[in-house]
């Protein structure tokens, strides 16, 4: 019985592994750790009965244990709650599918504590890369990753020499614009944004994966966990989400992972790996998909993505300002404050505004993000 703690256990990720966990029975949740959905949290402790949880505020802390206080579980809040959720030491592998760089502190704790980390959440590897991979290979942890494209390459790459990979090729399903121009995008409403035509995902993913910000950010993943610079990942726009990613080795050799757009694939992976077990739902009828096609994606229209390999070159503290001006930028939208071609002009005047630290600490990392946000509110 393999025993897992989750961040983020109410949104998509969070409940999908709930999902994988329910339908094979052999893996315990020990810890729970939610934002602010006390309702949902609720139902989970119920169900799985793990011994710990976590909610973010104190006072979602209270109404959660008022809800549960039937139960064998302690209720914890704020950051040092996150910390314990993930740090627990029944835990064997964290599931960090939290959102934001509200998850840096707790994965480096959860490795800290020798645990093997699920990584669903960006922003670590995308702010903290630089700390985050010789802390894994320091205290001996492995980091699986759990977006499809991370894990579609993680298993092209099983049982290949490393220094013979070439290039990554990052498929991207190109959003709902897909082919559209800039005028096309100046009354863009937050409905149409959130219509992803093969994945069903949170809020924020949804409108990242329209803008290809999401795309930009897995870039910068991918070249923390293969250890490849920007130059060697192409972008590859591939409408059906059929192929999640390939790798391209010295010969010329490419090798693909395929499969149908189902997240629950790549969790299962993560949390079973290196063993493979069945997983129902739909498969691959290539008589029915008759074809694959391929576009190269529009930098200049989806400009967040261009945005992505300048962050990436400039490195340091970059990449941080990248990622949280997109945040901002990105609930700005959502609140209906800015318009839909607002995000990439917040992303890039902030990083213009931006001076690089290079090798940024944690704390660096997040005065940065509390300094981007600034600088929005102050313009915007």
């Amino acid at each position: 019985m393999k025993k897992i703690a989750i961040l983020g256990s109410t949104g998509s990720i969070g409940t999908q592994t709930l999902e994988v966990a329910e339908e094979n029975g052999d893996l315990e949740i020990v810890s729970l750790a939610a934002g602010s959905n006390v309702e949902k949290l609720e139902a989970q402790i119920r169900k799985f009965r793990p011994k710990l949880a976590a909610v973010w505020s104190e006072e979602s802390a209270l109404e959660l244990q008022r809800r549960v206080k039937d139960l064998d579980v302690k209720v914890v809040s704020g950051m040092e709650g996150l910390v314990e959720v993930c740090t627990c030491p029944e835990a064997e592998i964290v599931v960090t599918a939290i959102v934001g760089m509200i998850g840096i502190i707790p994965t480096i704790e959860a490795m800290k504590a020798g645990k093997d980390i699920a990584l669903a959440n960006k922003e670590t590897l995308v702010t903290a890369g630089h700390m985050i991979i010789p802390l894994a290979k320091e205290k001996g942890v492995r980091l699986l990753p759990v977006d499809s494209e991370h894990s579609a390459i993680f298993q092209c790459l099983q049982g290949e020499n490393r220094g013979q990979l070439k290039k990554i090729l990052l498929t991207a399903s190109g959003g709902p614009f897909r082919g559209k121009k800039l005028e096309e995008l100046r009354n863009i409403r937050v409905e149409d944004a959130l219509k992803h035509p093969n994945w069903a995902m949170g809020r924020k993913i949804t409108i990242d994966s329209s803008t290809l910000v999401n795309k930009g950010l897995e870039m910068m993943e991918a070249k923390w966990l293969f250890g490849v610079e920007p130059k060697d990942i192409q972008i590859v726009v591939q409408p059906k989400s059929i192929i999640h990613s390939m790798v391209e080795f010295v010969d010329g050799a490419v090798m693909a992972q395929l499969g149908t757009p189902d997240m629950k694939l790549p969790i299962q992976y993560a949390l079973y790996y290196p063993e493979r077990r069945f997983l129902p739902g739909e498969r691959l009828d290539f008589w029915k998909l008759t074809e694959i096609t391929f576009e190269k994606p529009d930098m200049e229209t989806f400009s967040g993505l261009r945005l992505a390999f300048d962050a990436a070159a400039a490195g340091g503290s970059m990449p941080t300002v990248y990622n949280a001006a997109n945040e901002r930028a990105v609930s700005k939208f959502l609140d209906r404050k800015i318009a839909y071609l607002e995000i990439p002009e917040i992303i890039g005047a902030s990083m213009e505004a931006h001076k690089v630290t290079a090798n940024p600490t944690v704390e660096q990392i997040l005065e940065t993000e509390q300094a981007v946000y600034e600088f929005i509110e102050s313009r915007w």
